[in-house]
């Protein structure tokens, strides 16, 4: 039987009403997360070009197929599809890193111009969508003159909101002395330290050789870099420097006890490693995984998770899914807020 002059049934109708209970349920739902105080910001997302990666080649890079063909460039077409799915979840902005394509090369004409490409390559995305992008500072390691002299173009002039690096600079560890001049100018600026995995597999004839450099390399690069920080005491020795760790730490929550448990009789440091672990902030790439999220909550707290998604390799479905687990996860409504829509931006310095 019809209704009206349309000939709708009544099935169609109920269905139609079911679908618009449900959109105003959405529009309610987006409403209340706009109407909280914060700013939903990615701060582990990435761009490369087919023209930076090629570089990378011709310097001696052998792993560049990782990032090609990821969607991860600057055209419209592939800046649409990135902003759709960033819309889709409420998704302000992103902070771009571009390791770990990192420009790290002994032939120090290589470092620089690579980091001088990459940092310019970002600042082009940054100019052309300022709403949506935001980036950290490549450097030209190992060669420390020269990365503090592209420090301060990236921070002065180019108005990055902070530093990126990866978890080992070639052969070298993020707890060497080497770097010391580097880390206490971006304390002296009260500046942000992004750490990213190098992709290395820790130099290890178990991973790489497996073919599991990202699979289980890249946390393992993540705990292993955090404890040779908290070893070397760098977030103590640079207060002011807010270093941000991927991956929830990698294993880190996983190991938590067990580092307060073993560290006064194998590595004997001024406080527990728990303690210090507390200076540090750690992203949400957890690939959507809630007991992972909860471990590293539970281990570390709410206020130092912060949300990264790792685009692209996280894009489409499981971009989403990266956000909407922080809500699924279980946790307290208060510290949901925190990750989604105030960590963030107060670690950058933007709140």
């Amino acid at each position: 039987m019809g209704y009206g002059c349309c000939g709708y049934t009544r099935r169609d109708l109920l269905r139609a009403g079911s679908l618009t209970a449900a959109g105003l349920l959405l529009g309610a739902h987006k409403v209340s997360a706009q109407a909280k105080k914060g700013k939903r910001i990615d701060v582990h997302a990435h761009v490369w070009t087919d023209q930076y990666l090629d570089l990378m080649d011709q310097y001696g890079k052998k792993d560049t197929n990782i990032q090609r063909g990821k969607e991860a460039g600057i055209s419209d077409a592939e800046m649409n599809k990135r902003f759709a799915v960033m819309d889709a979840t409420g998704v302000e902005m992103q902070v771009l890193s571009i390791c770990p394509q990192a420009p790290n090369f002994e032939d120090k004409s290589h470092a620089v111009d690579a980091a001088k490409r990459a940092n310019d390559l970002y600042a082009e995305t940054v100019h052309k969508w300022p709403k949506r992008f935001m980036a950290y500072t490549a450097l030209p390691l190992p060669h420390v003159d020269e990365a503090l002299k592209e420090l301060d173009r990236g921070l002065s002039q180019l108005r990055f909101v902070g530093v990126t690096i990866t978890t080992f600079v070639l052969d070298k560890s993020l707890g060497d002395p080497l770097f010391a001049p580097i880390y206490e100018e971006i304390n002296r600026r009260k500046g942000v330290l992004y750490i990213h995995p190098s992709g290395n597999g820790v130099a290890s004839p178990f991973v790489s050789p497996f073919k599991l450099t990202w699979e289980i390399g890249a946390p393992i690069e993540d705990i292993v870099s955090i404890l040779h920080l908290i070893s070397k005491g760098v977030p103590q020795r640079y207060p002011n420097m807010r270093i941000i760790n991927s991956h929830l730490g990698g294993l880190l929550p996983m190991v938590y006890q067990r580092l307060d448990n073993q560290y006064t009789w194998e590595n004997p440091l001024p406080e527990k490693p728990s303690i210090t672990a507390k200076r540090m902030w750690y992203d949400t790439v957890g690939h959507g995984w809630p007991p992972a999220l909860r471990a590293a909550v539970d281990s570390m707290g709410a206020d130092r998770i912060v949300l990264g998604t790792d685009f692209p390799y996280e894009s489409g479905e499981l971009f989403k899914r990266a956000i909407h687990y922080v809500s699924d996860a279980g946790l307290k409504q208060s510290d949901i807020d925190k990750i989604l829509d105030q960590n963030a931006a107060a670690v950058l310095g933007i709140a």
